[in-house]
């Protein structure tokens, strides 16, 4: 990211990120030409963050799979663990239809739209 994201700001029109290393991507679905990356993407203007999206992940053993695995990760480097989110998790295995998403920072496109280097 440090090296990514500033080099974004030198273009003068958006730019879509995409395939993402499932690593970045916890709650995605690998791309279906390539399961080594995630169906993810994010929209940058201006250096700025305007949105993220993806397929969602709705298998619930891999997404199981991800969350203790990510746990195991943050013990070994000490870091705090959180608990699995089994009502979540139980959803999945419940029945969640395919779906994604994007979420679009209204706040950062005025920034932008408005020249401001800052949303404050």
């Amino acid at each position: 990211m440090s090296k990514v994201e500033p080099a974004l700001a030198e273009h003068a029109r958006p730019v879509f990120l995409t395939h993402y290393p499932i690593s970045q991507a916890a709650l995605s679905r690998p791309h279906a030409n390539d399961p080594s990356v995630a169906e993810r993407a994010e929209l940058y203007f201006g250096g700025v963050e305007l949105c993220n999206a993806y397929g969602e992940l709705t298998d619930p053993t891999e997404q199981r799979r991800r969350m203790a695995s990510e746990a195991q990760r943050r013990k070994a480097l000490k870091r705090p663990v959180y608990p699995l989110d089994e009502p979540f998790l139980a959803s999945l295995v419940e029945g969640m239809p395919p779906s994604g998403g994007n979420a679009l920072g209204f706040d950062r496109l005025v920034m932008v739209a408005t020249n401001r280097s800052s949303i404050a």
